[in-house]
């Protein structure tokens, strides 16, 4: 049993909500989502708030109770508040700025990569050395990180690359004598 999934997604203030065929669409102050709900689950508004129910008892119906209900509490957080996720360049010369619709990067090859920003997504360089994605969609904030990352990871002996704010390198000793 889903322990997640048992607990309704409350609408706080200014955020409305409508289940129509099997997806969930919500409008709050920052924009709107839609979801398309698996078919083992369904969801339903009550007192407001949105709760998300099995249809049947299969292992399945079960496993997508709580990551069903886990995607709408990401919707109604990402219309009311939204989502950031913060990068940090570490190497020589390496630096990024937003130059129209696209990030530009140096780090350390040849050319500049250019990243066009995907449509719903703010990048913000307050630093040339970091960057800071926000929009209302997580999986879309997460995948535009994601792939900034992947440009140059950071590397383990000296650190360069591209990482989560969040993130720790763990170091290697280098070459001895």
């Amino acid at each position: 049993m889903s322990r997640i999934g048992k607990k309704p997604v409350p609408l706080p203030k200014g955020v409305t909500a409508q289940v129509t065929d099997g997806s969930v669409t919500v409008k709050g102050p920052k924009g709107e989502l839609k979801l398309k709900l698996v078919p083992e689950v369904a969801a339903a508004i009550d007192d407001g708030a949105i709760a998300i129910t099995p249809r049947e008892q299969s292992d399945r119906a079960r496993a997508m109770w709580g990551m069903q209900r886990t995607l709408v509490s990401n919707l109604v957080r990402g219309v009311t508040e939204g989502f950031t996720e913060r990068l940090e360049i570490s190497g020589v010369g390496y630096r990024a700025a937003v130059q129209g619709k696209n990030l530009q990067m140096q780090l350390g090859f040849s050319h500049d990569v250019l990243h066009p920003i995907p449509a719903g997504i703010q990048i913000v360089c307050e630093k040339p050395t970091s960057i800071t994605i926000t929009g209302i969609d997580k999986q879309l904030v997460g995948q535009v990180a994601a792939e900034l990352r992947n440009y140059r990871p950071p590397e383990p002996y000296k650190g360069k690359g591209v990482k989560y704010a969040s993130e720790r390198i763990r170091r290697k000793e280098g070459k001895k004598k």
